[in-house]
């Protein structure tokens, strides 16, 4: 069936970066990718990606060659930072033994994370600075109803099971009198945060600190995390916190995890379920800096 040629472009152009974390751009439609037209524009595409032209829809690209593809055509550019001259807020997501303690459960890592532990060690050092300074914390932690199916996951951080607490390290943010704790029960937490009168917790939270600046940490990059950021610089350029001036994303402070095509594959997956961790935290960080957030690597607080 013929496909129409602005529709090829449409979906192929959509779907470049998001067919990157299966290594290939076979993820896109069978009517699409048999088209002659959208075959040369797949092609396209694939070159400003640095992959294989004629084979980019059918073979695997080593994951180091796809970061270097990625960063080739889709750079980003974090820096140091200096906070605190302004009022600054941090926001943790989702640091919770669900999603970052080994063995927790469905979505836990299987085995010690390198990534993971750091960003849990970088949150840490990061939550105290603030609260030594009495600056104000707000932590969200992925909480559901037993029996509450949040498609596509599987059953996680149901309540009462301890998945969504925070993980060990961070459980003291539970008594500390500078942190307020929101449980969200959707990936996105600035819509997990909507109360049943219409108000939005962490609009409060902004509104009532006079925050002109969120440093945002947490798991996963380029889900829960990009999420929030980018639904919460639309409602900061809607004026719903008129005083929020910048987003920050501490990249030491964020992780995301690991599912090779292949190990999808060996685990009866289906494929289009890959997430390499290195392309999928890379692309997240690209999307929340393409809306206007700012990447840092280093933050020296005043």
């Amino acid at each position: 069936m013929p496909v129409d040629r602005d529709q090829c472009l449409a979906r192929a152009d959509g779907r470049a970066t998001r067919s990157a974390n299966r290594h290939s751009l076979n993820c896109l439609e069978p009517a699409v990718t048999h088209d002659p037209y959208c075959q040369k524009t797949i092609r396209t595409l694939a070159a400003t990606l640095g992959l294989n032209p004629e084979t980019a829809m059918t073979s695997d690209t080593p994951p180091d060659a796809l970061i270097s593809a990625l960063q080739s055509a889709m750079p980003i550019a974090p820096g140091p930072i200096i906070l605190g001259h302004d009022p600054v807020g941090l926001v943790i997501v989702d640091e919770v033994n669900g999603f970052a303690t080994v063995g927790a459960g469905n979505l836990a890592p299987p085995i010690h994370d390198d990534a993971v532990a750091r960003m849990v060690s970088e949150t840490d050092v990061l939550a105290r600075a603030f609260t030594e300074r009495t600056w104000k914390i707000l932590a969200f932690l992925d909480t559901h109803e037993p029996g509450k199916a949040e498609p596509p996951y599987p059953p996680h951080c149901e309540r009462g099971t301890g998945e969504e607490d925070l993980v060990p390290d961070l459980s003291w943010l539970e008594t500390d009198a500078n942190t307020t704790l929101i449980r969200k029960d959707c990936i996105n937490g600035f819509i997990g945060a909507i109360q049943t009168d219409g108000t939005n917790s962490v609009v409060d939270w902004v509104r009532a600190n006079r925050l002109s600046t969120l440093l945002v940490v947490g798991i996963c990059t380029d889900i829960c995390v990009m999420d929030f950021v980018l639904t919460l610089l639309s409602a900061r350029n809607h004026d719903l916190m008129p005083g929020l001036r910048d987003v920050v994303i501490h990249i030491p402070g964020c992780s995301t995890y690991d599912l090779p095509r292949a190990t999808a594959r060996e685990l009866g997956l289906p494929e289009t379920l890959a997430h390499p961790a290195a392309a999928t935290g890379y692309m997240g960080l690209y999307f929340m800096a393409s809306r206007g957030a700012i990447l840092t690597n280093a933050i020296t607080l005043t």
